[in-house]
């Protein structure tokens, strides 16, 4: 076992769920809750913990969209680019926010897991597009310009 893995913190998430596969799902989201992501290392531990397989958690893991099985930035950020979004130009937002992150299509976290950006097909809020979310918090209405002075005072934030 991984030296710098907290197997504490799963006991401690596990025992919550009385270490009922029953209540997979809310250990799943527990678990990535505190990583950001689900960490490969915990799944054959789990599954021992819960008495099943490791392949059932993975189907779990995998058929949420939620899920991640990838490290996650401290920021997550969700571009819409629905019907609404799309026609206000979401695209140069998401342009501009990969230019000044160093992400492309298919690098969608900074090597520092500060951010992570991603696109979705709809975020429920056409009325305010273009919208973005930060760890899901919407900031509606958005320009390349605006998405800009975001990150800017995101990073502000960690110094």
């Amino acid at each position: 076992m991984s030296s710098g893995f907290d197997y504490a913190l799963l006991d401690r998430i596990l025992e919550a769920h009385d270490c009922a596969p029953r209540n997979t799902i809310a250990i799943l989201q527990d678990v990535q809750e505190h990583y950001h992501y689900l960490p490969q290392e915990a799944f054959p531990y789990m599954a021992k913990r819960l008495n099943v397989g490791e392949a059932r958690l993975y189907s779990v893991a995998t058929f949420y969209e939620n899920f991640s099985l990838e490290p996650k930035g401290k920021y997550v950020i969700k571009v819409c680019d629905g019907t609404a979004c799309h026609v206000r130009k979401s695209i140069p937002i998401l342009e501009r926010l990969r230019n000044e992150l160093g992400l492309s299509e298919s690098k969608h976290t900074t090597d520092d897991l500060m951010f992570t950006l991603d696109t979705v097909s709809c975020l429920g809020a056409c009325g305010l597009a273009p919208v973005l979310t930060v760890n899901d918090t919407v900031h509606p209405s958005m320009t390349p310009d605006k998405a800009s002075e975001l990150i800017a005072g995101l990073r502000n934030k960690e110094d």
